[in-house]
């Protein structure tokens, strides 16, 4: 391949599909992503090596937001650095299969840093509301507690039902047409998308405002969790009815 351009145009040949996709991750993310994956691809870089770069923005991110008093300056630069990881997470996968260098020891390693992202980023907003806030009372150290687990819980059950959903589904029919991609269903999954959790943090300067945004997301994040549940487990229950 030669030219930045050209690595662009056959890394949009190289997009996962957009069903199931918010609009976010596909008209934001995804495409930030591709940038940063032509420019590590001209750089030389594997996509192993982009999956640490986004590891590394995003602890940084989370680990100041546990060791430094928040202001409305370290709330833009734990936004910026959620963000910037986000998009390299985006970017290792469209390099992997640009390069066609992707394989399991790389899946495994975006998986395990995904789910430390969700387990870390809740445990330090734990952090810093016992290290730095002024809270109506101690159950609110629950709320971080509460979203870690309806995050993790999330990532593992899609995890397990896209896997056990690989392994039960029939092989589609070759002149099957594929399924629109609604664009209803991609803005009702914006509440869900990990890139507008991202955006809470730009309150982070502000307690209340910071508190609440953060217990609403909470809310919304748990009703999805409970719809998502029930949905994949139809799913799968009818894999199995169709044996």
């Amino acid at each position: 391949m030669g030219s930045t351009g050209t690595v662009l145009r056959e890394l949009r040949g190289a997009q996962k599909t957009a069903k199931g996709v918010s609009l976010y991750s596909r008209f934001v993310n995804r495409p930030a992503g591709r940038v940063l994956a032509a420019g590590a691809y001209r750089i030389g870089l594997t996509p192993n090596q982009v999956t640490l770069v986004s590891a590394a923005f995003t602890f940084t991110a989370v680990a100041s937001v546990a060791l430094v008093r928040p202001s409305w300056g370290l709330a833009f630069a734990v936004y910026a650095g959620l963000a910037v990881g986000f998009a390299f997470d985006s970017a290792d996968g469209q390099l992997a299969r640009l390069t066609g260098r992707g394989g399991p020891d790389g899946e495994w390693l975006d998986h395990v840093v995904d789910c430390a992202k969700l387990i870390l980023v809740h445990t330090a907003v734990l952090i810093s509301f016992h290290r730095f806030a002024q809270l109506p009372g101690e159950g609110w150290l629950l709320l971080p507690l509460g979203f870690l687990f309806v995050a993790v819980l999330t990532f593992c059950a899609g995890l397990l039902r896209e896997q056990l959903g690989k392994a039960a589904a029939r092989p589609a029919p070759a002149d099957r047409a594929p399924a629109p991609v609604s664009r209803v269903r991609a803005v009702a999954l914006l509440p869900a998308d990990y890139g507008v959790f991202c955006l809470v943090f730009l309150l982070y300067g502000d307690e209340t405002a910071f508190r609440i945004g953060y217990a609403a997301l909470a809310v919304v994040h748990a009703l999805f969790l409970v719809a998502f549940l029930v949905k994949w487990f139809r799913e799968l229950k009818a894999l199995r009815a169709a044996d």
